[in-house]
């Protein structure tokens, strides 16, 4: 099992290039199970869940081939089994997603209830209320949902509260419905718009994504399409974190900046200098970090996806922090990790009071999920000493070659087979 190795305490320097979104793969790869034409992917990061999706696809019958360095061509003309077991989604919650196609395109599907990160409980339970509003049979026997209906009907579906799996597996399903669905409450994160203007270009007709109020007028049919998958904004997030912990100055290329504005104001309010453009961000760090409190929610908020790196952050602040989880259960458990390094954290209940220490110390630590593993690294880049990072896993589930771009930055990294 693969650990690693990090020696603290460089400067990063440079600039690193932000892969494609893991979180807006998946889905615009669940949903070519929607159309009898290629739809043909751009942008697609080399990650272990995105080989996972891949796999489970073909074993349902659709072709998905790599197309150049970062592309991906799926057909699903021939797809022969609409079954999603076990083996293929107990590492990965986002297999998920084959439900809403499956049933809007064939009618039926069996699909293994989810796993993925030990974050706290995230039910499906919308998922499967949207889907019965929209005229499927749902029946749960031996750990799997079946799903059934002759063709799905539009409805007006309120989420409550907003997921964001659940409105993507609902709008891919609402695309191929009969009739009009009305989607409240609905995610907003860049993820859901990016989906959204996938369907749209495959023939879907959506309206609304990027609000809380998405409107989809079904069609019979979806057809073939090409398109880019929009850059990673928490990996954009986490490299700078990664600049401002180890006092340095790095430049994220091919990002969106505007969709880390609640990440840029926190940064900025611990005192780096955050310089955006239209595809790119600077981020440079002269002194410690001033300590600052932070809440997450759901986007346009401070992304939960970016807490576990915020605290590590804070961990070597000067000053108090109070760091309060709204979105998951069970979210702090890189917290007593940090603590091996030396950090001072307290927790109460769905906050954290972090008190900034001058420094933290190498240590060995396991990663318990994929952020949690962020952390820890960032914490390593800035610690006293060598840190080895054991389970990391977590980590190729969502950063594609972390190590090489940390060390084309400086930073002193080793990829280690133990």
């Amino acid at each position: 099992m693969d650990q690693l190795h990090i020696r603290g305490g460089l400067p990063l320097q440079g600039s690193v290039r932000i892969s494609g979104a893991k979180n807006a793969a998946l889905p615009c790869i669940a949903a070519g199970l929607l159309s009898d034409g290629e739809v043909r992917l751009a942008n697609v990061p080399r990650l272990r869940d995105i080989e996972t999706i891949c796999r489970l696809l073909r074993h349902m019958g659709v072709a998905a081939e790599p197309a150049g360095v970062e592309g991906l061509t799926l057909s699903a003309r021939s797809v022969s089994r609409f079954e999603a077991p076990y083996d293929l989604v107990r590492t990965m919650r986002a297999s998920v997603l084959v439900l809403g196609p499956l049933v809007a395109r064939f009618g039926r599907a069996r699909v293994s209830l989810p796993g993925g990160c030990a974050i706290g409980p995230r039910p499906i339970n919308l998922h499967l209320a949207g889907l019965q509003q929209m005229g499927a049979e749902i029946d749960l026997s031996e750990g799997y949902v079946e799903a059934k209906a002759r063709r799905l009907r539009g409805a007006r579906i309120v989420f409550d509260p907003v997921t964001v799996t659940g409105t993507e597996n609902l709008l891919m399903a609402a695309a191929l419905a009969e009739g009009t669905t009305v989607l409240e409450n609905a995610a907003r994160e860049p993820e859901v718009q990016d989906l959204a203007a996938l369907l749209n270009t495959m023939g879907a007709r959506v309206r609304g994504a990027g609000t809380d109020t998405i409107t989809v007028e079904g069609v019979p049919t979806l057809g073939p399409a090409d398109h880019r998958i929009i850059a990673d904004r928490i990996e954009a997030g986490t490299f700078a974190a990664a600049a401002a912990i180890t006092r340095g100055e790095v430049t994220l290329t091919d990002c969106v900046p505007e969709h880390l504005e609640a990440v840029q104001a926190k940064l900025r309010e611990a005192g780096a200098e955050v310089t955006a453009s239209p595809a790119s961000l600077r981020v440079r760090m002269g002194a410690r970090p001033a300590a600052v409190n932070v809440q997450t929610a759901p986007y346009p908020g401070f992304a939960t996806d970016m807490q576990a790196q915020l605290m590590a952050l804070m961990s070597v602040a000067e000053g108090r922090s109070v760091i309060t989880e709204t979105v998951f259960e069970n979210r702090f458990m890189h917290v007593n990790e940090l603590l091996r390094m030396g950090a001072n954290i307290t927790i109460a209940g769905r906050a954290a009071l972090v008190r900034g220490v001058p420094r933290l110390r190498g240590a060995p630590v396991m990663a318990t999920d994929l952020r949690a593993s962020a952390s820890l690294v960032l914490a390593a880049l800035v610690a006293d000493g060598t840190t080895v990072v054991h389970r990391i896993y977590h980590l190729d589930r969502g950063y594609e070659t972390i190590e090489r771009k940390l060390s084309g930055l400086g930073a002193d990294v080793r990829r280690v087979r133990a």
